[in-house]
């Protein structure tokens, strides 16, 4: 997967990133992660939200 996601990177340019925020259950209070490939203009944006 992680020669998809690097090839898929690759191809877009470099305006693109990889971004992985950690998220908290509200039902079990368990972490989970969530991950996106972004703008980056869009990454503080996208790390700001809760």
């Amino acid at each position: 997967m992680a020669k998809k996601v690097v090839a898929s990177l690759q191809s877009a340019g470099k305006d693109f990133a990889k971004v992985i925020r950690m998220v908290k259950s509200p039902k079990s209070g368990a972490y989970s992660f969530k991950e996106d490939i972004i703008p980056n203009d869009k990454v503080k944006e996208f790390l700001a939200k809760k």
